[in-house]
């Protein structure tokens, strides 16, 4: 089984999911351990303090306890519940000679039922007969639950031993390694059980060294210690160390070999596991199940149903794991015919079978099986559940969600990353807020819902909440954390994520390095960009691929080139994206010769197949230098209908360079493959007002009007101590600050003249007289970005103003003298590239 659920984890199949990752903690379960129900001489009844979330019962109940529930609240089967809580109450009953009040204090705390009244007065430290007086629920709930004192519960435990073992074995699952060793220090006499519990507790705290220590230490040993150690080895993955103990132990049963053989099939060595498995003098039916797992791991079905047949007993978990085995593979009439033919299932069965539908896209078939089911729990709710919003059916998965008798966290997750898909994030903020309880995974979807959705701001904000909670950020939010420092440039943050990157050690992923690269290049911070790039061997082509296209949007075409063959000398196998980004770079810096050449070069030198993207490229690149009768050649040529890229790149080209009569081509064009893009209108717009054709002008914003289409206002906005400031140009939403941020424009304004500044009125694309058109050029938005910048950034740190479209071409030269006025180093990003403003200089060299 365990065999079974690692493989489930760490497939790279459609079924490795968070829904098979929860599965297999159920499947788990079905063989969980009982040592401490072992040493009790009678049964114990196990009983539910909580409310009506509590879910102990539940998990007792699946565990095969009877329980008296408390006033009828106990979900039984239902409910998996949280495998520590019902283990503590089961320790707790089985404890010793007496249950005294800091122990039973100790163990209500621990089986979580802090939104009840028991709870708040255990915060007053009262005790248990104080509690029982005060709360008649209470009393009445355990009298309910139990049919004697609960004092004399120490009746069940046969020996003081007994009860110190117990303890030890409590101490280990709660990580509290140290109070278990006090206790088996101070045991006057330890008995060989005694000894084995402490060792298995320093493996199960991960410290085999200790344990082994100990295990030398023993006056005596059994097979059952030899056993303890192999299976210590095991759980540490220290597979090589068992296989000595294996080897040199004096006696071996079928535990010795079956967890000899769990082992190989952990770490993946399933011809090792097999050929152990063949060797063995004996095996019974978890041998047969071990040895299953591992071959159905290794993807070798057809092997493992052979096996299979050959089980002396076919019990019902090595038919689910076999079950599970082709739903894997995606055949499901196999997987099937052995669900039919089972002598009896139960609730894991049924639910390995949903699920198997579920991740083989055949929702209506598990909802079909799913309501026939003769129980449910919450596994099989939430596989139900996630087959719907992983297909995108939004709707049912709703209905499905409010019908669920207990909505567990990974539920929760799943419809808040659900809602997320499908643009719904009202619903799935909702859903976060009303949850009680929420795990890591909660925060990370909704950061990614936020960050999908273009919700940059608020993404952050609920980052900070989480950080100011005390939620450590998981990988997954990471990541998404950075997409959003990149989309912002919020540089402050990215540092902030890079750092806890750093303490958690991810930044050795290949994946998070290539996240770092880009966050830092749109970012602005091209030195940091290339320190990690640098710094990380090997790397892949998405690294590669990331540095290249930094050098080009930061207008450093020599450098993208250089990489570029520094990559191909190596042997790194070039894609589609690096050449977007190598084109890109020639067309940023006007090296067309060498973009030709590339581009030429690609099929036949690169084997790589030229996309609409390196035409778009290309057309840019010969659109730019002013070629249009060659760009508008190789459109003709194209092996394909060029798209809307293609004709935006013309249409630039037209704008920067005046032609027309050919944007009114590319126009036309445009408008026919998107009709509610705003970008033609507004470019042929401002072709026409710089011509003074105002009368097209109007005609062009009426046919707007007439179409409902809108334009996206200019924005841009400037990070000052992790806060985003957003500035649209003129009286539109003034920032609180606007009054000072006036008087620096006009203290600028006075210093641009003196340097010889003037204003020109050729990109005020309205007819209004030359006073207004000098008015509106002083307020767009870069520069109250860059006043506000000059006001809150300390010198000589650089300002960074982003701006959501391409700058004017008056801003571009006001920055340029600003720069050089105030002695600061500007980087602005616009919608195309980035623009590193010093000295009176900007590093695109007017060429953009």
């Amino acid at each position: 089984m365990a065999s079974l659920s690692t493989h489930l984890l760490r497939s790279s199949s459609p079924f490795a999911s968070p829904l098979a990752a929860f599965f297999c903690i159920f499947l788990s379960l079905q063989l969980l351990p009982r040592p401490v129900l072992s040493q009790c001489s009678n049964v114990p009844v196990i009983f539910n303090f909580g409310d009506s979330n509590s879910d102990t019962g539940g998990l007792v109940a699946g565990l095969g306890f009877p329980v008296n529930p408390p006033n009828g609240r106990a979900f039984f089967g239902t409910s998996t519940g949280r495998l520590s809580d019902g283990r503590l109450v089961i320790d707790f009953l089985c404890f010793g000679n007496m249950i005294s009040d800091e122990a039973f204090r100790n163990a209500v705390y621990m089986i979580d039922i802090g939104q009840n009244d028991l709870a708040d007065s255990f915060s007053k430290n009262l005790s248990y007969v104080q509690v029982i007086k005060r709360i008649p629920s209470v009393t009445i709930e355990i009298k309910n639950a139990v049919k004697f004192p609960l004092i004399r519960c120490r009746t069940y435990c046969s020996s003081v031993p007994t009860s110190a073992n117990s303890q030890i074995a409590w101490f280990s699952r709660l990580g509290q390694i140290e109070n278990a060793r006090k206790v088996f220090d101070q045991m006057p006499q330890k008995n060989i059980v005694s000894w084995n519990s402490i060792i298995a507790g320093y493996f199960q705290n991960n410290q085999p060294a200790e344990a082994r220590c100990l295990f030398d230490r023993m006056p005596e040993r059994n097979t059952v210690s030899w056993n303890g150690l192999i299976s210590g080895y095991v759980k540490n993955r220290m597979v090589k160390e068992a296989r000595k103990v294996f080897d040199t132990m004096p006696e071996r049963n079928v535990v010795s070999w079956t967890a000899m053989v769990r082992g190989y099939v952990e770490e993946g060595c399933i011809s090792v596991a097999e050929s152990l498995f063949w060797q063995m003098p004996e095996r019974n039916v978890v041998s047969w199940t071990v040895m299953l797992g591992g071959l159905i791991r290794d993807c070798r079905i057809d092997e493992a149903r052979r096996l299979f047949d050959m089980m002396p007993v076919k019990d019902v978990v090595a038919r689910t794991n076999l079950m599970a085995g082709y739903c894997q593979e995606g055949r499901m009439d196999e997987a099937r015919e052995l669900f039919d033919e089972m002598p009896s299932r139960n609730v894991v069965s049924w639910t390995t079978m949903v699920s198997g539908y579920v991740q083989n896209q055949r929702v209506d078939i598990a909802r079909k099986l799913f309501e026939v089911m003769p129980e449910k729990n919450e596994v099989t709710w939430t596989a139900m559940l996630m087959g719907y919003t992983q297909c995108g059916r939004i709707v049912e998965a709703a209905e499905l969600f409010d019908a669920m008798p207990i909505k567990s966290v990974i539920a929760c997750n799943a419809m808040i990353l659900g809602f997320g898909q499908n643009g719904e994030v009202f619903n799935a903020r909702k859903v976060f807020e009303q949850m009680r309880e929420k795990d890591d995974g909660t925060w990370s979807a909704m950061i990614k819902v936020y960050e999908r959705k273009g919700c940059e701001l608020e993404a952050l904000d609920l980052f900070t909440l989480m950080q100011r909670q005390g939620i450590r950020a998981n990988f997954p939010s990471l990541i998404s954390i950075l997409s959003v420092c990149a989309s912002l440039a919020s540089l402050d943050h990215g540092r902030q994520v890079h750092a806890q990157m750093l303490r958690s050690q991810f930044d050795s992923d290949v994946y998070v390095s290539s996240a770092l690269i880009t966050m830092y290049i749109k970012c602005g911070d091209l030195v940091k960009a290339n320190w990690v790039f640098d710094r990380f061997s090997p790397k892949d082509i998405v690294m590669w691929n990331s540095i290249i296209t930094g050098y080009a949007q930061h207008g450093l075409g020599e450098e993208a080139l250089q990489v570029f063959y520094e990559m191909c000398s190596l042997g790194i196998a070039t894609d589609d994206i690096t050449f977007v980004g190598v084109l890109s770079a020639c067309s940023y810096t006007g090296k067309v010769k060498e973009g030709l050449e590339i581009f030429e070069s690609m099929k036949t030198k690169y084997l790589v197949d030229p996309s609409m993207e390196h035409y778009a490229c290309m057309v840019d690149l010969l659109g730019r230098a002013g070629r249009l009768k060659e760009a508008m050649d190789l459109i003709e040529k194209m092996p394909v209908e060029p798209d809307a890229i293609i004709w935006g790149s013309v249409m630039g080209a037209c704008k920067m360079h005046m032609n027309l009569d050919l944007a009114e081509v590319a126009a036309k064009k445009l408008l026919q493959l998107e009709p509610r893009n705003a970008g033609p209108y507004i470019l042929l717009s401002n072709i026409y007002a710089s011509r003074g054709r105002w009368a097209d002008v109007a005609e062009l914003r009426k046919d707007m009007r007439s179409r409902k289409v809108s334009k996206s206002p200019g924005c841009s906005w400037i990070e000052v101590e992790k806060k985003v400031h957003m500035f649209t140009g003129g009286e539109i939403m003034p920032h609180p600050e606007n009054p000072m941020i006036l008087r620096m424009l006009e203290k600028l304004g006075g210093l641009l003249r003196e340097a010889g500044y003037s204003p020109d009125g050729s990109f005020v694309f309205h007819d209004v007289d030359e006073e207004e058109k000098v008015r509106s050029l002083g307020h767009h938005s870069e520069k109250l970005a860059v006043a506000y910048g000059l006001l809150k950034v300390p010198a000589p740190m650089p300002i960074r103003v982003m701006k959501n479209l391409r700058v004017c071409g008056d801003c571009h030269s006001a920055i340029k003298l600003i720069a050089k006025i105030t002695g600061r180093e500007i980087i602005l990003r616009d919608a195309n590239r980035f623009h590193h403003f010093k000295d009176g200089v900007c590093s695109c060299k007017d060429y953009w």
